[in-house]
Order: structure tokens, then C-alpha cells, then sequence
């Protein structure tokens, strides 16, 4: 899946921080989610900064999210988190307020990237990887292409037993959502409650709910139309060219994954100079050509060949086609009635 792009040391920006050979990275602790940077990305931060940074996995943000509220984030430096959990960590006071001096490379971003609903101006937050939710889909095998998120919640009978959904609380119940006309932030009680009648009734005609082998599922012709993030829709067309990736009409969800910065860190140097090393357009770059996700990097977006657009067309997408859809936010309180909501369309018969 992932196609590791060998670098060396000395091709690497680390931005100001390193330029005197000053910042050790010893110490550094970074989470993230298994195969989302570089392979070597440590290994060369390591070797250009003489430190010893170490990075750590995740599974979900919700695993990460328990671990730093219970150490009232000691132990972590950077972390790697959708941007709803951005959002609390900074209610919670655990993320450092981010000082744009130290991160040169910030200046990358795209203007949008800088305006994002959770963080106008990127105050505690950094977009690492930003894009959609929407279907992926056999076009070979389908009768018609889907355009609606009721083609995946109330499937011709052709199709029935030959789908799958996200199982993660948020893009579960966004699917609801978006067919209902409602935001995918949506906490009226009312509404929620529609959107469980409307996913139970979802749930009969499912194969399963699959957050991470949904695309090998179509490659094989198992499933034929799956609730899909766009970069792992890609994984799929890398392997078969009849899969196809489409928002529905009704829209999409904007996600973003962020770094963070620990306000308990104990290396806020060193961990400057590791955002500051991601945003690199080579670097974040690796990121766009090799887990095929979209970038907030305008150099690293722009670099990318027309070949490979054409290959994964959501990759082509704008920064103000994005945002044109509503970004995922912080729901508060409303978070236990959305894990409740979750509870219940999955134990419904």
C-alpha cells in the first residue's frame, strides 16, 4: 500500500531550529497512527538533529485522547489527532499555544489551511492531511453510480449484503446526517434519534461495518459500494482502476488530522523543529504521494504529476472544494449521546 521514497539527512529542511546545530531531540516522544508519515521520517529527523526521538503508535484518536487525559499529556510530545480531539485537548489546556516563529515551514500551508473552523490561524493546532468522506464503489459491477448517501443507507436489493459503513462514531452517524439535510455536528436529540431509525434500518442490508479493510473488500468483489475516506478509496483504485470515488449529493464531511503540541512537553525545541521537518514539501509531499491523502501544502500539493492526478482524481480536489463542506467540530456533551446512538444501532437486531 505504502511506497517508501528514500531521502538522506542532508536533503531535509528542519527549518531555523537546527541551522546552528543547537537543538538536541533527545527524548522526543511522537504518536501517530500506523503508516501515516514516512517510514524513515524519525530515523532522519534523528540523524539531522543528533537526537533520539522515538515515535509511538495509535489506533484511534479515541485510544490516544484516554491515554494523554489520564497523564494530563506528560509522556508525549507531538501527537497526531483528527481535529475534533484537537479541539479538546486545547479545552482541556494540554496543547501548547503554537509560537508560528518556529515553524518556518508553516508559511507552506495553504491561506485555507490557516482559516480552518476548529483554529482560525492555527493557534494550537497544525493540518497535517485534510478531505472528504464519501462512496467508493465497483463501477463495474454496479448497475448505475451512486450519487446519494441513501444508494449506501437503503440499497437496491441487487446490492444489499454487498456494503459496508465506517464504524467510528462520527462518520457513522455523519452519513445519517448528510441523507437526513442535517449537520454533520448535528445534537438535537430529535434529529439523533432519526438518524438511529434511519442507520438500524441501514444496518440489514450491510456486509459489515469496516474501518479498515473495506477497500480490499471491493478489490476482491465482496463488497461493491462502501462508506469510504477518500485517501483509503485510493488504495483500493491503486489496485483495480474500476473503483471510483464520489461525494453524494447531499455532501460530505471536511475531516482534518492535526499535529499537536503538548503544553507538558519537556523538548518544545526539538518538537518545533519535528512539525517544522513535516511541513518540508518533500516531506509532507511523501505524505500526499504515498498514503494518498490530500496536503494543506501548496508546494508538496503542487509537485504532485498529472499522471498521478489522473490516476487518484480526489487527489485533485482544491483546498476551497473542501472547505466548502462542514468540517467535523467538537460536539462537547454531546459526544456521550453520540457513543450511546452508536451503542444502539449496533446492537439492534
Amino acid at each position: 500500500m505504502f511506497r517508501h521514497l528514500p531521502k538522506t539527512p542532508t536533503a531535509i529542511s528542519l527549518g531555523l531550529a537546527l541551522s546552528a546545530g543547537a537543538l538536541s531531540a533527545e527524548g522526543l516522544v511522537i504518536s501517530n497512527w500506523d503508516g501515516y508519515m514516512a517510514p524513515d521520517a524519525v530515523d532522519s529527523f534523528n540523524a539531522a538533529s543528533g537526537g533520539n526521538a522515538e515515535l509511538v503508535l495509535h489506533g484511534t484518536n479515541e485510544e490516544i485522547m484516554g491515554k494523554l487525559i489520564a497523564s494530563k499529556g506528560k509522556g508525549y510530545d507531538v501527537v497526531f489527532v483528527s481535529s475534533p480531539f484537537a479541539e479538546v485537548l486545547n479545552n482541556l489546556g494540554l496543547a501548547e499555544t503554537i509560537d508560528h516563529a518556529k515553524i518556518p515551514n508553516i508559511s507552506n500551508l495553504y491561506e485555507q489551511a490557516t482559516k480552518l473552523e476548529h483554529d482560525p490561524g492555527n493557534t494550537f493546532s497544525v493540518p497535517y492531511a485534510w478531505g472528504t468522506t464519501g462512496l467508493c464503489y465497483r463501477s463495474d459491477l454496479l448497475a448505475e453510480d451512486p450519487d446519494s448517501w441513501m444508494d449506501l443507507l437503503a440499497p437496491d436489493a441487487s446490492v444489499s449484503g454487498k456494503t459496508t459503513m465506517l464504524a467510528t462514531d462520527r462518520w457513522l452517524l455523519a452519513a445519517g446526517f448528510l441523507a437526513k439535510g442535517y449537520s454533520v455536528n448535528e445534537t438535537d436529540e430529535a434529529k439523533l434519534g432519526e438518524v438511529r431509525d434511519l442507520l438500524i434500518d441501514a444496518k440489514k442490508t450491510l456486509l459489515a461495518y469496516d474501518d479498515a479493510t473495506f477497500y480490499a473488500k471491493l478489490v476482491s468483489g465482496e463488497a461493491e459500494l462502501v462508506h469510504a475516506w477518500d485517501g483509503w478509496c485510493n488504495y483500493g483504485i491503486a489496485e483495480n482502476a474500476e473503483i471510483k470515488y464520489t461525494i453524494p449529493s447531499e455532501g460530505s464531511d471536511l475531516w482534518v488530522d492535526t499535529m499537536v503540541i503538548l503544553k507538558g512537553s519537556e523538548n518544545k525545541d526539538a518538537a518545533y523543529a519535528f512539525v517544522d521537518f513535516i511541513l518540508d514539501p518533500q516531506n509532507h509531499g511523501w505524505a500526499a504521494e504515498n498514503i494518498l491523502y490530500k496536503v494543506p501544502n501548496e508546494p508538496a500539493m503542487a509537485a504532485l504529476s498529472a499522471d498521478f492526478i489522473a490516476s487518484f482524481p480526489n487527489m485533485g480536489m482544491g483546498p476551497d472544494q473542501l472547505l466548502g463542506y462542514e468540517q467535523l467540530r467538537d460536539v462537547g456533551e454531546a459526544q456521550r449521546a453520540y457513543s450511546r446512538t452508536v451503542s444502539e444501532i449496533k446492537a439492534a437486531n
